[in-house]
């Protein structure tokens, strides 16, 4: 099984091409997804959030609310190693458990999407790594339609994440983004040829 990991900062296109992967036969795995899942009320991390972040951070079913989160690690860039102190560990095993599930399944491809490529459980866990790169007036413009934020709401979430130079520092392979769908289509379509991987 060909697996590959695709990160990059907001507004990259990282679920563009994610999804592309998929037409080609892809099992994705979403990092942030298994991230809110190890964080249910049921779940270890869950204790760890509520005790270090207070109870401001729940909604009214006592679930933690990713927005009110966010709002905090997202300005603080100490709340957020702490969140990820709490949570890389977890999700990292649980990326472990659903990669293996797919080898039984005799998956041909699998994509763990992540937008931090954490050593343990993202680059340790993969074959390959994909960075997408997009300039910022484009992933700006991205964020904006998307999400529906301010320009400068746009750029605190762009300038919370690693700079493109550390991203490209633990690439096999850079995939710049500015351009239309077919191109990226035509970009992944070689870099699937060159790693030998045809869809059955």
């Amino acid at each position: 099984m060909l697996t590959i990991g695709i990160t990059g900062g907001i507004g990259s296109g990282k679920s563009t091409v994610v999804k592309i992967l998929e037409e080609y036969g892809a099992r994705v795995i979403f990092a942030d997804e298994t991230a809110k899942s190890v964080m249910e009320p049921s779940m270890p991390a869950y204790e760890r959030i509520v005790e270090h972040f207070g109870t401001g951070v729940l909604d009214g079913d006592r679930r933690i609310d990713g927005k009110k989160l966010g709002g905090i690690v997202f300005h603080d860039n100490q709340e957020m190693q702490i969140l990820n102190g709490i949570t890389h560990g977890v999700v990292a095993q649980r990326i472990k458990e659903i990669l293996d599930g797919f080898r039984e399944e005799q998956a041909k491809l699998a994509v763990v999407e992540a937008i931090v490529p954490i050593r343990h459980g993202f680059q340790d866990a993969v074959d390959k790594v994909w960075v997408v790169i997009a300039s910022e007036p484009v992933r700006v413009r991205r964020i904006i339609e998307r999400n529906n934020f301010s320009r400068e709401e746009a750029l605190t979430r762009i300038r919370a994440q690693m700079p493109d130079e550390e991203y490209k520092s633990i690439a096999d392979q850079v995939i710049y983004n500015d351009g239309t769908i077919e191109e990226l289509r035509a970009k992944i379509r070689g870099l699937l040829n060159y790693e030998q991987y045809s869809p059955s």
